[in-house]
């Protein structure tokens, strides 16, 4: 199937003495076409401009500087910007304005069907420049009768299909089985949408459109042949789309319709566990071999008693409420037939643990195995196909995986990737130009590593909110997780939101309000600081709701920054506090004493849940702390921020602690930093967040970004025996090479290999932390206004953070909660005179916990004293 690689248009700017003879409408398109009355062009405004269109194309510049390919043209005036369009515009907002002429009103809809360039020509009509043209603005302008209109495939027994294609010079319907067929569709000049009905025979075959349209990449008119953006099923590799209706019987496993959730919870209580799918099940021997890796490991009679359903159903019972899983929508990178996959063939356990050949083994067929993050995107609304037994039984199967989280006490939240594709060949051959981000010269934007997608724009806007919609109705989903949700509009994902909350359980079968959404918020690239629109990033998203990863606890506990040169800077969580590794990163004593006071604020700010308003002991706002220029609180509630340690990006936590803790700590202190580190995050104020198997001290051999790294470095190992990971080969030359000769020794030394009685203790005190989490509303406030009233940080000793919850009225059985996290190598004596007198007592999960060390934990009545074993959190309640 013939895709366009590129959106790369249009045109080619010349001067008055250049002559090439070159297409224009090649290689640049640096003038806008904002809306139907409206060019925006950084040009001379005192030069006579027009725009030239051929519906063919073939427009060029001649030897002499004419434009060839006879062309007609749209006369353009000049004109000024307004206030509205400034601000829907702001990155053109210095632009010179052209306003079309209104006696060539009526030649728009049919310039923007063929190749337009825009031409600047002086006085004497020489001709002194020529680009092309971005056309999104204009068609979100013409079209806007589209943006409510039916799209995609619809129907139960006869199928309709539905494909947006304005500048399209015809597109057909080709119809495989057999045989193929084509069959022409009808266009709607209103909407630019092109429909087909078709006969009930149809159900189950497969379809591409064939769409004949003027390309700025090819420079001519092409026909492409493309998949629907709207699809609900494809061929394996997701070659052609297919004809289903999802309330088909046989896309159903048993009792899907009758399915009960459990409980749901608002943002502020969630706990999420964010999980592969892949690696869930790919190492664990309870799973038949068939099923590893695939979503029928999380339904059936062998996977319900598997190990890492038993760990699933543990946790849940801990107080864990969702399960994020990591992409589940199809992707490009990894073959969806077992068949067509290459594992790597080298003994990998059987290798030296420092050695670089399993990282040489498994980079030789990294392109075909079966494991990758899928951050790829190639059909938004489609399930991936690897990870079902056989491609065509992926809705099913995805279903059933829904269904045995449930089961299991769990709600699932899907990781969704709308703000870039795999390439430019699914979304912009059907309309060249409109879905792809495009820069000023007409190039797309790939600040986010592959062509981003155009959300601002109202048909890529609309299809990540049907994609949304379909995905909560039709899978049951309970939350989204948006990737590099900073590139969105906020009122993109604000849309989303409202759309889910019209969702209800008579009419949908789902309660859309209740689903959690959630993202990365990051600021960066060419929308950076709303330079094209307001974004969806952590301080836009104050007040809405929606949740925020906050990497500012996540810093100050493990010390620098993710792209640190060295990467044993510590934190107030790896030995900042009393254990110095030795290494030049971390400065003086004087700055480390520094540091870990500036950390200790960081973490208080996010233990409020990263509240901009929250007032610290020092006096200082939380929006008025300092993270890397921005302020380190800016949630106006405790559950619009996603608080977290560590997640797929990165080491682990376990890595990290390995890289920062001083070499010759013990295992078993390494264990304690281990789960003082996730009790930050897990008994902080907002939604926690961890990475799975960090509770068991996951590792992956030190790698940082494992998307793909294969099974090996992604092991996720239920069978304490097996070990955590650790150890596996020096991690991958790409992205670790540099880190390498920090690695080699850590990775040889055998004390850093936890045993099973080290990897039982971290899991058993991650979760005795859930159970202290989920038994207290001192962990769930909910509102600035109740943070305020009863949260405080009385004064404790360096590297000693108190936290005390006054719970009066607010909890049946206890007045107050203490928490007091000791990162020091001491014991320490934490006062608490208004606690003096007080029956005060280490909370019953701790109390009766495995750990003899936080038992230790006392209370003194007499001078309200709380004493706190070395590198321990401990929690105490007033009766």
């Amino acid at each position: 199937m013939p895709r366009a690689e590129g959106a790369t248009s249009l045109s080619h700017v010349i001067d008055q003495g250049e002559r090439t003879g070159a297409p224009a409408g090649r290689a640049e398109a640096r003038a806008h076409w904002i809306d139907r009355d409206t060019v925006v062009w950084q040009t001379d405004p005192a030069l006579r401009h027009t725009l030239a269109f051929s519906p063919d194309g073939g427009i060029a510049v001649g030897a002499s500087g004419e434009l060839t390919g006879h062309p007609r043209i749209v006369r353009l005036a000049p004109g000024t910007l307004s206030e509205e369009q400034r601000s829907r515009w702001p990155h053109l907002a210095g632009y010179t304005a052209l306003k079309v002429d209104r006696r060539d009103a009526g030649l728009v809809r049919q310039a923007l069907r063929g190749q337009v360039v825009a031409v600047a020509r002086d006085a004497e009509g020489g001709l002194r420049a020529a680009t092309g043209v971005q056309i999104p603005g204009v068609l979100d302008d013409l079209y806007a009768a589209a943006a409510t209109a039916p799209l995609g495939p619809a129907g139960r027994v006869v199928p309709r299909l539905a494909l947006w294609a304005p500048t399209a010079r015809r597109v057909e319907l080709a119809l495989y089985g057999r045989s193929r067929t084509v069959h022409p569709m009808r266009r709607d000049d209103r909407t630019g949408i092109w429909s087909f009905r078709g006969l009930p025979t149809w159900m189950g075959r497969e379809y591409t459109f064939l769409v004949t349209v003027y390309s700025p990449a090819a420079g001519r008119v092409v026909t492409n042949e493309v998949t629907d953006p709207y699809s609900l099923a494809v061929a394996p590799d997701g070659t052609r789309s297919r004809l289903v209706s999802l309330d088909s019987a046989a896309l159903k496993p048993p009792g899907w319709d009758r399915l009960a959730k459990p409980a749901a919870v608002p943002q502020e209580r969630a706990s999420i566990y964010e999980l592969h799918v892949r690696d869930f099940s790919a190492s664990d021997a309870g799973v038949p071999a068939g099923r590893r890796g695939t979503y029928a490991a999380f339904s059936g009679d062998a996977a319900g008693d598997s190990a890492g359903m038993r760990e699933l159903r543990g946790l849940a019972a801990d107080g864990l409420t969702h399960v994020h899983l990591l992409p589940v929508f199809d992707f490009a990178t990894v073959p969806e037939r077992a068949a067509d996959r290459t594992e790597p063939d080298c003994d990998l356990a059987a290798l030296p643990p420092d050695s670089e050949r399993q990282q040489e083994c498994v980079a030789r067929t990294a392109a075909t195995d079966s494991f990758n993050w899928g951050y790829d995107p190639l059909h938004y609304t489609v399930p991936e196909g690897s990870y079902a037994t056989d491609p065509d039984e992926r809705t099913r199967q995805f279903r059933g995986m829904v269904a045995g989280l449930n089961r299991a006490g769990l709600r699932v939240v899907m990781d969704v990737v709308y703000n870039h594709t795999h390439s430019t060949g699914v979304l912009d051959p059907i309309v060249p130009g409109y879905y792809h981000r495009l820069l000023e010269d007409g190039t797309v934007a790939t600040s986010t590593c592959c062509p981003n997608t155009a959300p601002e724009h109202a048909m890529m806007g609309r299809l990540i909110v049907d994609s949304v919609v379909t995905w909560a109705r039709q899978y049951k989903i309970d939350g989204f997780r948006f990737d590099l949700m900073g590139h969105h509009p906020k009122a993109n994902i604000l849309a989303v939101r409202r759309a889910l909350d019209a969702l209800t359980v008579a009419r949908d079968g789902v309660d859309g309000p209740s689903i959690i959404l959630y993202g990365e918020g990051w600021n960066f690239g060419e929308v950076a600081n709303d330079a094209r629109f307001e974004q969806a990033t952590q301080a836009n998203l104050a007040g809405t709701g929606i949740g925020t990863f906050t990497d500012r606890l996540r810093d100050a506990v493990r010390g620098g920054g993710p792209f640190d040169a060295d990467p044993r800077v510590q934190g107030f969580g790896s030995g900042l506090a009393g254990a110095p590794n030795g290494a030049p990163a971390n400065g003086t004593a004087e700055q480390q004493r520094a540091r870990l006071a500036y950390y200790t604020d960081l973490i208080k700010v996010g233990l409020t849940g990263n509240l901009r308003d929250y007032v610290l002991p020092s006096g200082k706002k939380g929006s008025e702390i300092d993270y890397n220029g921005s302020p380190a609180g800016y949630t106006a509630a405790p559950g619009e921020a996603v608080t977290y340690v560590d997640a797929h990006d990165n080491e682990t936590l376990f890595d990290a602690l390995a890289y920062k803790l001083p070499q010759d700590t013990p295992m078993a202190d390494r264990v304690r930093m281990q789960a003082l580190s996730l009790a930050t995050a897990v008994l902080a104020q907002g939604t926690t967040f961890v990475h799975a198997g960090s509770e068991r001290l996951r590792s992956k051999s030190l790698d940082r970004n494992s998307y793909d790294s294969g099974d090996w470095f992604n092991r996720l190992l239920w069978d304490c025996a097996a070990g955590n990971g650790f150890g596996a080969g020096l991690p991958p030359r790409a992205g670790n090479a540099d880190r390498w000769p920090y690695a080699r020794p850590l990775l040889a030394d055998p004390a850093l290999l936890p045993d099973c009685a080290a990897i039982d203790a971290a899991r058993a005190r991650y979760g005795e932390l859930l159970r202290i989490r989920a038994s207290t509303p001192a962990f769930a406030l909910g509102s600035l206004a109740e943070v305020r009233r009863r949260l405080t940080f009385p004064d404790a000793a360096e590297g000693v953070i108190a936290m005390h919850v006054d719970t009066t009225g607010l909890d049946p059985r206890w007045r107050s909660v203490t928490v007091v996290f000791n990162a020091t190598p001491w014991a320490c004596a934490q006062a608490m005179e208004s606690l003096a007198g007080r029956a005060v007592a280490l909370h019953p999960v701790q109390a009766g916990s495995g750990d003899p060390v936080v038992r230790r934990s006392s209370f003194d009545p007499a001078s309200g004293t709380l004493t706190v074993p070395p590198r321990t959190v401990a929690v105490f309640v007033q009766s």
